[in-house]
């Protein structure tokens, strides 16, 4: 019997939680990596929901290979279903871009951002 106890606690603590996280490059029109870029993510429904999804919004400047890492392991929750679906946004100087990223729970979720001038 203590045999049973002692499996089923190490199969427990196996099932530790993957990192889940997302990593944006930001490029330029020639393919260029951009530095110092500022990147931002969060949720934008289409009719305000609740809980405060404000949680999600995270902002970060690129590296100097171009990306920035963001970490939503911390909301992230086993057995969930599915995770989020955010709005990504970039800029630098005179330059921006915008897309969506689906976030799939424990994984890492990337995105390549491509800087264009902004309308007038």
């Amino acid at each position: 019997m203590m045999l049973v106890g002692l499996l089923a606690f190490g199969a427990s603590a196996c099932n530790k939680e993957k990192p889940t996280t997302v990593v944006i490059t930001v490029k330029d029109m020639e393919g260029r990596l951009v530095p110092d870029a500022y990147v931002k993510l969060f949720a934008n429904p289409a009719v305000p929901q609740k809980p405060d999804l404000t949680r999600l919004l995270q902002e970060g400047q690129t590296k100097g290979n171009g990306t920035v890492e963001f970490d939503y392991s911390g909301l992230y929750e086993q057995g969930q279903a599915g995770f989020a679906v955010l709005d990504v946004y970039a800029e630098k100087d005179t330059l921006f871009a915008e897309g969506i990223i689906k976030v799939l729970e424990e994984e890492t979720n990337e995105q390549t951002l491509i800087l264009e001038e902004m309308p007038d």
